[in-house]
């Protein structure tokens, strides 16, 4: 399945997808259900441990929809915990430069295209099933999601997207908005550039332009620039989108 995730990611599909924020297999599992095409466990910010990311994978994956994982931090073993637990791929945070980038795709894939760690009794391995002559395969699968989340990130974004392993170049709109001392200022005709500058690098490179959204209107727009692995909310909006509207019309308004 994720091998085909990753066909359709390059052959340019419109791929939709949610963060699961709130620490709950169930809600993971609803998420995936809904239809979308993809589920990120957030452990960046959400309120998911490592102890509970199996329970999620598991529930996204039994919904049909493909598991992915935003860890803690770029590091190998941040990566490499999430790979070995069973992630198709992985969100890359906070990295600024074309060096950290061509770094840690190294953490996406075994030896000798990358320097994960070769344990085959893992999940993410077969848990066992796999033999050491069928390894190197395994590395086509990973889904490798490179954040831009930052004025340097932004300016490296043609590299970053030229780099091998690299899937999908991801906005985060809150945290490049602040850094480009723009806060939330999402009409603001710098942001709109810095869009459109993402996008471009990823036409030229063969690559996915991701975002993460929240306002329904500004799906649309965003589609229309190019952005193709779009990301259309998370458990905690929808939670606090649902009860407010239900409380509204109880109250009559």
């Amino acid at each position: 399945m994720t091998i085909e995730f990753r066909r359709r990611i390059h052959a340019g599909e419109t791929l939709f997808g949610a963060w699961a924020s709130l620490g709950s297999p169930g809600s993971a599992e609803l998420l995936g259900r809904s239809g979308l095409d993809w589920v990120v466990v957030d452990m960046e910010h959400g309120n998911t441990t490592e102890s509970e990311l199996l329970a999620h994978l598991t529930a996204i994956e039994v919904s049909g929809s493909v598991a992915l994982v935003r860890p803690q931090s770029g590091e190998r073993l941040r990566i490499g915990r999430a790979l070995d637990m069973g992630a198709a791929g992985v969100v890359i945070p906070r990295l600024d430069t074309a060096d950290q980038v061509r770094e840690a795709v190294t953490f996406l894939r075994y030896p000798p295209t990358g320097q994960r760690g070769v344990a085959l009794l893992t999940r993410g391995a077969g848990l066992g099933t796999v033999n050491h002559a069928g390894v190197a395969a395994l590395n086509d699968d990973i889904v490798g999601i490179v954040q831009i989340e930052s004025p340097s990130a932004l300016d490296a974004a043609d590299e970053f997207a030229a780099t091998d392993g690299v899937d999908v170049l991801f906005v985060g709109p809150a945290d490049l908005s602040h850094s480009l001392g723009i806060p939330g200022q999402f009409s603001n005709p710098r942001y709109q550039d810095a869009l459109k500058h993402v996008v471009a690098a990823c036409r030229a490179h063969g690559k996915a332009a991701g975002i993460l959204l929240y306002d329904h209107a500004s799906f649309k727009p965003h589609l229309d620039l190019g952005y193709t692995f779009v990301g259309i909310g998370a458990d905690v909006s929808y939670v606090n989108d649902g009860i407010k509207a239900a409380l509204n019309a109880a109250r009559g308004g």
